[in-house]
């Protein structure tokens, strides 16, 4: 498989939720490798999505996310989990996308010894938290270069998928109801969890 190039990736959020799914977010730690195929993520824009990091403008924790395209931004959620999300559109246009679960297709072992809790296979990776624990992706890798063949974290170009799902994104107070989530047919894709007042925002 080949890494994606960042004018690949340079693209409205909601046109690269569909191209990332499929796709392979491979780590590289003194442990060794693990590979994830995406199955579900979802698409968040700047200034016009009121679930967005970037709704209020550009500040130094969402900094990463009005590009350029093609880096990781990693944020700490709820005082406890790490999300991550790909970076698209041109550099200065907020948008990227939230990785939400995926299916391990290498490294299977060291994924279930940082999972634990995982009963089975397929919840290794089912939602953004348990994604960033299987891989180790953590506060260190925000602003890594997916396109970077030397860098810990890449991103590579999968087999093409079947038929797409669309649907409300999860746990989000604001905008709630735009299907800006995107999924395919897998086991591993993460349960629905509508938002709400009391829901914060655990958006990209």
């Amino acid at each position: 498989m080949r890494q994606f190039t960042r004018e690949e990736l340079a693209v409205d959020p909601l046109d690269l939720a569909r191209v990332l799914l499929g796709a392979v977010v491979e780590t590289t730690t003194p442990e060794g490798v693990v590979a994830a195929r995406l199955v579900e993520v979802e698409a968040y824009r700047g200034q016009d999505d009121p679930a967005s990091h970037c709704y209020r403008g550009r500040t130094p924790r969402n900094e990463v996310m009005w590009g350029p395209a093609g880096h990781l931004y990693v944020y700490f959620v709820y005082g406890m989990h790490f999300c991550a999300n790909v970076v698209g559109r041109e550099d200065g246009e907020a948008g990227a996308v939230l990785l939400r679960a995926a299916e391990i297709t290498s490294g299977v072992e060291l994924a279930k010894a940082r999972r634990k809790a995982a009963r089975r296979e397929h919840e290794l990776a089912q939602g953004p938290a348990r994604l960033t624990s299987a891989l180790r992706i953590g506060p260190e890798h925000n602003g890594a270069d997916l396109t970077d063949p030397t860098s810990p974290v890449r991103l590579l170009v999968g087999e093409p998928v079947g038929r797409i799902h669309t649907g409300p994104r999860v746990g989000v107070a604001a905008a709630m109801d735009v299907p800006w989530r995107f999924w395919i047919d897998s086991p591993a894709v993460s349960a629905y969890r509508r938002g709400g007042r009391a829901t914060r925002q655990k958006a990209g």
